[in-house]
């Protein structure tokens, strides 16, 4: 069977993050994004580890479910040079001995959903290995805590435990045409997700994965994240990376787009007096060292954008309007979730619902649409012009 997961969220509990991450209102939206299994999040929080026990059955180890959405353990720590891992969980019980034994390395673990750990990258390794866990590294290329940020190469954060890395998150503003130009990736699966700080259909689920599985349980995942018995990943699905709010080289302050060249002569100083900060095109092209051909294991990545923001575009108003909504729920009414519309949708069927919207996710699953990249911390935008879709589409 085929299911689409999203690993990476954040609890009510993490730093900037919308006071209705709770179980339920995860539970719901999941449904209708389509989304059979997501993450915890942020699991060594006490307050949320008690709602996670109340809100949530225990499938068997590892797999619980609410709403008719399943659920696996993740928690994201920051390591003592500001990177970010993501941990996935096999129990309860081992949740507990891996939160003791952080929590002597940790001021913060009872207090932010997402705690600091004064450990080095390979001592986290270590200990979630010790607990039976998995784990890698992070929207590994953002400019701000991630691996590449710090690092040349993962081998440096992760020591001798380099080996027992298991994947990779790429991030918003990364995909695997881009990751796949480093050599030492070619072995790691790759993962996207959504990193949600909101349960809303335009960041829950905004990236995803779809999996081949025998059944929806942590075990089954474990071996496609592993590869293994024929269980593994078929597709990442998310934004198209120039969308993501670091992808070229900016000014923080006013956004202006810089050559990497261009930053290095000007001293990462804009003229408007503002920091620039190198952006992840600019530094996986310095990590490259080689060509981006694609590992056999690897599966497609399909570019998409959330529902709700292309109705928005296409009307040419703020995502959360009642026309918006009315839209939205006439495509869930024909098709099963999002998912099924952006990923699954015969172009024909589209068309009877609204011809506009269905020529841009066509488009977009084609990779032919016009973007702004983002970068400085701002997202990307699409180019709309006022006379119509062919304005918009290459």
């Amino acid at each position: 069977m085929k299911i689409a997961v999203d690993f990476h969220l954040h609890s009510k509990y993490s730093g900037a993050t919308s006071g209705k991450m709770e179980i339920p209102v995860i539970s719901k939206e999941a449904e209708l994004k389509g989304l059979d299994f997501v993450g915890t999040a942020d699991v060594f929080h006490p307050l949320w580890l008690s709602h996670l026990k109340k809100t949530l059955e225990k499938i068997e180890e590892g797999t619980f479910e609410t709403g008719g959405v399943r659920f696996i353990i993740t928690v994201e720590v920051e390591d003592n040079r500001r990177i970010h891992h993501l941990i996935i969980l096999p129990s309860l019980s081992k949740v507990k001995e891996l939160y003791e034994e952080f929590k002597k390395y940790s001021s913060d673990i009872d207090k932010d959903g997402r705690c600091h750990l004064s450990l080095g990258g390979n001592e986290i390794v270590e200990r979630v290995k010790s607990a039976e866990g998995i784990i890698g590294p992070a929207h590994a290329f953002t400019p701000w805590t991630s691996i590449y940020a710090e690092y040349d190469s993962l081998r440096d954060c992760y020591k001798e435990y380099f080996d027992k890395i298991d994947f990779l998150e790429l991030g918003l503003s990364a995909d695997t045409d881009l990751a796949d130009y480093i050599s030492e990736l070619k072995n790691l699966t790759f993962m996207s997700n959504s990193d949600a700080h909101s349960p809303w259909p335009h960041r829950l689920g905004r990236e995803f994965n779809i999996l081949s599985v025998e059944e929806k349980t942590y075990s089954e995942i474990v071996k496609a994240i592993k590869r293994k018995n024929g269980r593994n990943f078929v597709m990442n699905v998310g934004l198209d990376p120039k969308l993501g709010k670091y992808h070229r080289t900016a000014c923080i302050k006013c956004f202006k787009i810089y050559s990497l060249e261009e930053a290095i002569n000007r001293k990462w100083r804009c003229s408007c007096g503002g920091r620039i900060k190198k952006g992840v095109y600019d530094r996986i092209m310095e990590l490259k060292d080689k060509e981006n051909n694609h590992p056999d294991h690897r599966p497609p990545y399909m570019r998409i954008a959330p529902l709700a923001e292309i109705i928005a575009l296409k009307r040419g108003c703020k995502v959360f309007t009642r026309g918006n909504t009315a839209i939205y729920e006439k495509f869930l009414q024909k098709f099963k979730n999002e998912i099924d519309v952006l990923v699954n949708a015969e172009y024909k069927e589209l068309e009877e619902i609204d011809k506009e919207i269905a020529d841009f996710i066509l488009s977009y699953r084609e990779g032919k649409i016009c973007i702004t990249p983002g970068g400085g911390g701002r997202y990307g935008s699409l180019n709309i012009m006022t006379r119509g879709l062919d304005n918009w589409i290459i």
